[in-house]
């Protein structure tokens, strides 16, 4: 699997998916929820917790600073080491749908990228653990 990238896409409002092979769920910042596109993979898994967090927080952020938002679409990929399955690190990109200005909208990605919670536990190294 050398190579390989493991790539998910979450969108919501006008940016959500049409494709019958997405699974949609209901989401508390769009009334007509929220769709994933992602295979079932742990590596998957890892990357659309990512994308959803950021999906999530730009909503959340946007209603706090007074953004009107149409659609929001996240995509979130990266890979992992052959071997020891280490992760190579994971890039995300934000699509918006708003009429707010291009400095709104930058203002609000950079609060997203410092406040989302999945990215920062990632970033900080989160520990692991089995319990039993």
């Amino acid at each position: 699997m050398i190579g390989q990238r493991f790539a998910v896409a979450v969108g919501g409002g006008t940016m959500g998916f049409a494709d019958g092979s997405v699974v949609r769920f209901p989401h508390r910042w769009t009334p007509e929820g929220v769709t994933v596109a992602a295979d079932f993979t742990g590596g998957h898994m890892l990357h659309l917790a990512v994308a959803g967090c950021v999906l999530n927080d730009v909503y959340r952020e946007a209603a706090g600073l007074g953004i009107a938002l149409a659609g929001v679409r996240v995509s979130a990929s990266g890979g992992f080491h052959p071997g020891t399955w280490e992760s190579t690190g994971i890039d995300y990109a934000v699509e918006v749908d708003s009429d707010a200005s291009g400095e709104q909208l930058t203002q609000l990605l950079a609060v997203v990228d410092e406040v989302a919670e999945i990215p920062r536990a990632i970033r900080a190294g989160a520990a692991v653990r089995r319990v039993t």
